[in-house]
């Protein structure tokens, strides 16, 4: 459990990646994990489709939108940009309705199986699907949901405490923060209102 839990403490997105390609088999594994994501009546609407294809890639990324509080300065410079990308499609002949909460937790376990392959990844909702469909041959029964960009890592944002803004933000150096609720304020004992006790650590 400890390891999952180191795991989980490190996830930050990344949105600036080095120029090394992913392996096709850590993709291929990655895919593997969304699918056995828990899935609302176990209907399995998910399907993933990967993207490595250099040309290809470049048009996935046209289609994405990047870290809307600190645009322009959070897209990927053209040398940082993801080396692969795995999309998420929902089979709306099996679910039209539903499915988020299935694509929630199938994106979790890509994530973390990406850290724990040594990958970065940043989750994208802010998508034009309609331009992307086509683009990758997606047929009309099938929805694009979001996006995974994944690649090897070249920055290292950092987690810290809120205090009055959820908005990231980089410094001088180019770090990114990225503040944090406190455990205390989201978290309650039995009753809304009634805490833990102090002497509990995380």
């Amino acid at each position: 459990m400890e390891d999952l839990i180191s795991l989980i403490r490190k996830r930050r997105t990344i949105r600036q990646f080095q120029p090394a390609e992913v392996p096709l088999d850590i993709l291929f594994k990655l895919t593997d994990l969304g699918r056995l994501a828990p899935s609302a009546s176990n209907l399995q609407p998910l399907e993933f489709l990967v993207v490595t294809e250099k040309e290809l890639r470049k048009q996935v990324f046209s289609c994405l939108r990047w870290a809307a509080y600190i645009n322009p300065a959070g897209d990927p410079k053209p040398e940082q940009e993801p080396t692969a990308y795995i999309i998420i499609l929902v089979n709306t002949q099996i679910r039209t309705k539903g499915f988020e909460y299935d694509i929630g937790a199938a994106a979790e376990n890509i994530i973390l199986g990406g850290l724990s392959a040594g990958l970065g990844c940043c989750w994208l909702i802010s998508v034009d699907r309609d331009r992307l469909q086509p683009v990758l041959k997606v047929p009309e029964t099938l929805k694009i949901d979001s996006v995974i960009a994944l690649g090897y890592p070249a920055e290292q944002p950092v987690a810290e405490e809120y205090s009055g803004s959820v908005k990231y933000w980089k410094d001088e150096t180019g770090c990114l923060h990225v503040p944090k609720r406190s455990l205390k304020d989201v978290s309650h004992l039995n009753f809304y209102g009634q805490k833990f006790p102090d002497s509990l650590k995380v």
